[in-house]
Parts: structure tokens; sequence; C-alpha cells
């Protein structure tokens, strides 16, 4: 809770603006939570044993509730699914969902979200999206392939929160032992998205 406080008093002005702000706060703190509980369990980390025993937590950019964002769907009902390109050999079937279409600091931005042909099949994730982007922290403040953010599909309309705080890195920012889908370009923003994790360092 303490914690909890900290964050809020750093960001007054947000949440005058936002009246759901607390729970975004919550949402956030939870996924950082989950994120190093999973990266300091071996039975679930991909990291090395010897990066695991050095392991206390993961980096993160301060929360920051302007990257919360909505987000307009332009849904792609036809596409086929296709193969998209990875880090290593193995390469998994995704098809475009729809291109989300969003503002930050009042500038208009576009970003594809895709459906995974495996995951479509799964009743737990049958409505899961895969957002994969890069930025202009991307190589520098973050890590150089990329994040990923997962999302799932409205219940109803087109809309839809992209929360960038809930950023992630691939596994293979931590381990060549994992193969990874590639951004495509598209989704290359002309834009810094201080939020979610930070770089991590691959041994």
């Amino acid at each position: 809770m303490k914690h909890l406080l900290t964050v809020l008093l750093c960001i007054p002005f947000v949440l005058q603006a936002q009246p759901d702000s607390l729970t975004l706060v919550k949402e956030i703190l939870t996924f950082q939570d989950e994120q190093n509980k999973e990266f300091r369990d071996k039975a679930t980390s991909p990291l090395k044993p010897s990066a695991l025993k050095k392991f206390k937590h993961h980096d993160f950019f301060p929360i920051n509730l302007k990257y919360v964002v909505q987000a307009q769907l332009t849904l792609t009902p036809d596409s086929p699914f296709i193969s998209m390109k990875a880090t290593g050999k193995i390469v998994q079937a995704y098809r475009t969902f729809a291109i989300a279409q969003f503002q930050i600091d009042g500038q208009s931005y576009s970003l594809t979200l895709y459906q995974s042909k495996d995951l479509k099949n799964d009743p737990e994730y049958e409505d899961y999206l895969f957002l994969p982007f890069t930025d202009l922290t991307t190589g520098d403040e973050t890590y150089g392939g990329g994040r990923y953010l997962g999302l799932r599909i409205p219940k109803e309309g087109n809309m839809l929160i992209i929360n960038f705080n809930l950023a992630y890195n691939p596994y293979c920012a931590y381990s060549d032992l994992y193969s990874c889908p590639l951004v495509p370009k598209v989704n290359d923003l002309p834009v810094a998205i201080r939020a979610g994790v930070k770089l991590a360092q691959k041994e």
C-alpha cells in the first residue's frame, strides 16, 4: 500500500483527469509484481541459472497514465494467417486482426494488432491479441528487439484500451534459447514510449 500511495502522489494531475486511475495503477503494480515473481521462480523463469541467481527485479519506467490510451479499431476480418518472422527457426502463424488508432500528447499514431492461429483455437485465449512494437526508446532505454503487449478482443464495440505500462520484453531479450516474433516495420512508433519494462541485460 505504501508503494501504491507513493505512485499516486507522483501523478495527482492524472488522477483528476481519469476517475479510474486508482484501478489502473493497481493493475500496473500487480503486473510488475507478477513479472518479478515469474522471473525469480526457476520453474517459470527464462533466465539461465547464472542470471537467475543474480536476478532481483525488473527495471520499469515510472508509471505514467498518459500511456494508457483509448484506441479506435479498424477491423480486418478477411486477412489471411501468415508466418511471422522470428529470431529463431520456430515461427508461428498470425493474421492482422485490426489497426488501432490512438493519440499521445495530441499526436495521432497507429499500430497493427495480430491474432495467433494457434491461440484462436484455444478456448482460454481465443480472444487474445498480440501487439509487438518498437519506439524511440528501442535499443537505448529498452530492448533492441522491441516489446510486446497482450490484449483482449473487446466484447462489444470497436474501442480498446492500450496500456503501455504493461509492456514486457520477449524471452529472447534474456536468452538466445528462445525464438521470438520480430516486430513488423508497421509497428515502429515515431515516439518514445517511456512506460513498461526497461532494457534487459542479456547474458
